[in-house]
């Protein structure tokens, strides 16, 4: 057997024989080495760029947020106000006699009023006594508008068609910030007729939209700042560090450091303007890698499961036991010609029904979507589901965080 001299390209598969004039001088063989080597170079090149690429986008989240969706500015915060007032002008609906310190409220702003009544001799049901809350934004200033929610304090039946008087809104540090006053916008109502109740939504609480006034506004100065503290919603050390890359690629410049899992510090130059820079940088989109967390809300039954959690394998077998406590009423008679009564005997009697074991099989790779499928189609109960998800966080197969509201 002959064989022809040539060269094989183990990545491209091909063999090239050299013809006869082309084995007669080497510089034609150096220039098919070369040739053959470029090739399979190329060939390497395309095997390794999908798998570069498969890897990269394995390694992405799932979704990108801006950061101000997921982080807010140290300082840069809204204020809680709360006060105490009185609605009036209701139609009979307001505070009982027994609920005391609404009459007293009334005696004392009818005293600051130049009118002197005992407490003892007011008898009124169109007041209620209520609080009176607000938030207070950031960089208010006196005379800017607030709405604020009001809601009774004692046993008022119903707000509808009150006014609220004016009421001073204190912050946490004991200061009047706003004043609140003006008629109330109920979202329900309730009408009582000869023992007859009618109620729709909450008529106890209201709102007053644009009710308050700013009194005193929270300074906070921006010019002069050369940093600035970036805080995550949700801590996590590899967002924190996601972001602070972020920033630095946008601004061009090592602008921004991560401390820990929910600190970002953001340097400021001199020559920056704060507002501009802080809405640059609030703009930019961030990877997001959310905690995988199951939410479970045990008064309502809700079960809330994040795309994030993994399902190990794992095999459930679910069952029930119901107790039924069942209550007959018999009747006894007495014999013919004897002294007792009649009277009615209650007979009771116990039924358990024990419920037939029930099979669910999640297997490698499985879904949220296919557990919740698979719940869904042995009947499982909210209540159930709870259950079985704590039973399958203590047993390994569910990678999440379980929160109990």
């Amino acid at each position: 057997m002959r064989v022809h001299p040539g060269f094989f390209s183990p990545l491209t598969g091909v063999f090239a024989p050299l013809s006869t004039d082309e084995r007669c001088t080497g510089s034609n063989r150096r220039s098919h080495v070369v040739a053959f080597l470029v090739m399979s170079l190329l060939a390497l090149a395309l095997l390794i760029s999908p798998l570069c690429a498969t890897g990269e986008t394995a390694g992405q989240p799932d979704r990108q947020a801006r950061i101000k969706d997921i982080s807010s500015i140290e300082g840069i915060r809204d204020n809680q106000l709360i006060g105490y007032g009185l609605v009036v002008g209701l139609l009979g609906t307001g505070d009982s006699q027994q609920t005391t310190f609404p009459i007293q409220t009334l005696s004392s702003m009818l005293l600051r009023m130049g009118v002197n009544v005992s407490p003892t001799s007011i008898r009124v049901q169109n007041l209620a006594a209520v609080f009176v809350s607000a938030t207070l934004p950031p960089f208010s200033r006196p005379g800017g508008k607030l709405d604020v929610t009001v809601a009774a304090a004692g046993d008022a039946r119903s707000l509808e068609g009150g006014l609220l008087l004016m009421t001073a809104l204190y912050g946490s540090d004991g200061k009047i910030y706003a004043q609140a006053q003006g008629p109330l916008v109920v979202g329900g109502y309730s009408v009582s007729v000869n023992g007859n109740t009618k109620q729709f939504n909450h008529p106890n609480t209201a709102r007053i939209p644009l009710g308050a006034m700013v009194e005193h506004g929270v300074p906070l100065e921006l010019a002069g700042r050369s940093q600035f503290s970036l805080l995550l919603n949700d801590a996590d050390f590899h967002s924190a560090q996601a972001m602070a890359m972020a920033i630095n690629k946008e601004l061009g410049r090592p602008a921004a450091k991560a401390y820990d899992s929910r600190r970002v510090e953001l340097t400021v130059n001199p020559t920056d303007e704060v507002p501009a820079l802080l809405a640059a940088v609030e703009a930019i989109e961030v990877p997001v890698f959310p905690r995988a967390k199951v939410v479970v809300n045990e008064r309502t039954g809700t079960v809330v499961i994040g795309g994030a959690v993994v399902l190990q394998p794992v095999s459930i077998l679910h069952g029930g036991l119901a107790v039924n406590v069942v209550t007959d009423m018999k009747v006894s008679q007495p014999g013919p010609f004897s002294s007792g009564t009649t009277q009615v005997v209650p007979q009771t009697r116990i039924e358990a029904n024990d419920k037939p074991v029930s099979r669910i099989e999640l297997r490698q790779g499985a879904t949220v979507d296919d557990l919740v499928r698979s719940l869904q189609t042995i009947g499982a109960s909210a209540r159930d589901v709870i259950s079985i998800l704590q039973a399958m966080k203590s047993a390994g197969a569910l990678e999440a965080d379980i929160e109990v509201q």
